[in-house]
């Protein structure tokens, strides 16, 4: 049996490849990292690996978990030095919530094959 053979060497390289399959996977790795808070670093790392190589309507998907990201750090730190005046913990429970809608949302087109319409909008 040679590698080309091997079902699940056939089955990473689907996951690790840009497609439809890694988006998924970037999206999951980020509501995982709600619980194990480094999963999102990874997701981040995948979606830049592949952006560039994939088909443009992935190419959405990528762009808008990239902006999901580095929105989400941007609006944390926000709040980080909003609950000096207690108005930051709430905001953090708002930013979890926009954060979890994008990739449910994300997910959801994926599945039916469909682009994100504006990757690079701050909402959802």
């Amino acid at each position: 049996m040679t590698q080309d053979d091997d079902p699940i060497e056939k089955q990473i390289d689907d996951w690790m490849s840009p497609g439809p399959n890694n988006v998924r996977l970037v999206y999951i790795l980020y509501l995982v990292s709600f619980v194990i808070g480094i999963t999102c670093i990874v997701g981040l790392v995948f979606a830049y690996m592949n952006r560039s190589k994939a088909e443009p309507w992935l190419q959405t998907h990528y762009t808008y978990l990239i902006r999901t990201f580095w929105i989400g750090v941007l609006a944390f730190f926000v709040a980080l030095v909003l609950t000096i005046i207690l108005v930051g913990i709430p905001l953090m429970i708002a930013i979890a919530v926009w954060a979890i809608v994008r990739c449910v949302v994300g997910l959801q087109k994926v599945s039916r094959n469909e682009p994100i319409e504006d990757p690079e909008t701050w909402l959802i």
